[in-house]
């Protein structure tokens, strides 16, 4: 069954939603966005979250020292480089980690070959930030991926509407959401549901 990531939560409500409903990981955004938490928040909203699902922390070009808290102090699972960081850069710094890539052409979905990490975030270019920009990019472009499909997570421009036509497309091991689940910016409760659902109910 294809996994549910929830990204950019900001909200003690929103993260037990998604809990409640089923999410497989949960994304706080220590990144540049109007997403963007304190290691300090990060750390409070995690604290109500069960081990079986996972906390990733989502960075732009991080240093080392701010991946080392955040990764101590919330805890997380996870590191997700969604910047310009260097295949080196983040095998020196030995987190479990996923990879993210905007996508705009075939080259940049090979250009995942050139990382070792745990997963791969497939995601459509952003426009304010990195990534997050709430549209799709062409899943046409994946046909050329050679990422083993239990490593891919599939992001940009999902929604509770369009995310099972993604999968369908792509067969992801997760599907990655935040804008598709907002209305005016801010995390709605029953559109966290009403993806979730979408992903996992239609697959039982």
């Amino acid at each position: 069954m294809t996994k549910v990531k929830i990204c950019g939560l900001m909200e003690k409500e929103h993260v037990q939603v998604a809990i409640d409903a089923g999410a497989d990981a949960i994304g706080f955004v220590f990144a540049p966005s109007k997403r963007k938490l304190t290691i300090k928040q990060a750390k409070l909203l995690a604290s109500e979250i069960p081990p079986n699902i996972l906390k990733v922390g989502v960075f732009v070009d991080p240093s080392r020292e701010e991946l080392e808290a955040a990764f101590r102090e919330v805890p997380l699972d996870l590191v997700q480089y969604h910047g310009n960081e260097a295949p080196k850069f983040i095998q020196m710094n030995g987190f479990p980690s996923i990879k993210a890539l905007s996508v705009r052409s075939e080259e940049d979905v090979t250009r995942a070959e050139q990382f070792t990490t745990e997963y791969y975030l497939f995601d459509a270019p952003g426009i304010d930030y990195q990534g997050g920009s709430g549209l799709a990019f062409d899943w046409q472009l994946m046909k050329v991926n050679s990422i083993a499909e239990n490593k891919i997570i599939l992001a940009g421009g999902l929604n509770p509407f369009n995310v099972r036509e993604a999968i369908e497309r792509v067969n992801p091991y997760m599907v990655d959401v935040s804008s598709g689940v907002e209305i005016d910016g801010r995390k709605d409760a029953e559109l966290i549901r009403a993806f979730i659902r979408a992903v996992k109910v239609e697959e039982r």
